[in-house]
């Protein structure tokens, strides 16, 4: 099963670990990411374009089917303007052994950081600026390739 969710809505964290769940599941793992505030971000906006993000998503989660042994994949990923501590995204991976979960949900996040088509604006002291994509993400992303 795969649960793709873009929205402006808050993350629940309670609500999506019970939707990951599975009954043959041994493990589920997850990872929640926060909006920091690096050198002062105010606000952190994020724009995509829809279907085309949720089908990234979609293909992402697929990937990770195929890859490892689960019984769901979740990718939940807010969009609009954010402060920080507030939830950004939420991916989760449920499989019969820790391992498995383990390893697919840090490639549903490192695969997400660069596939998925988002758009970062932050804003500082009332100025915005967009936000450029990190070398570091891609490197995350690069060591799934194998």
């Amino acid at each position: 099963m795969i649960r793709v969710h873009v929205s402006p809505d808050p993350i629940d964290i309670a609500t999506e670990m019970t939707l990951a769940e599975r009954p043959k599941a041994g493990a589920v793992a997850s990872f929640c990411g926060l909006v920091r505030a690096d050198d002062g971000v105010d606000c952190l906006e994020l724009e995509h374009y829809p279907g085309a993000t949720e089908a990234a998503l979609e293909r992402i989660a697929d990937h990770a089917l195929a890859r490892w042994s689960l019984q769901a994949a979740t990718i939940v990923h807010r969009v609009g303007p954010m402060r920080p501590g507030e939830r950004i995204v939420f991916v989760a991976a449920a499989a019969p052994h820790r391992r498995d979960a383990l390893d697919a949900c840090a490639y549903l996040i490192d695969r997400l950081k660069t596939d998925a088509p988002f758009w970062k604006r932050e804003t500082r002291d009332g100025q915005a600026s967009w936000v450029e994509a990190r070398e570091s993400d891609a490197a995350a992303a690069e060591r799934w390739q194998a």
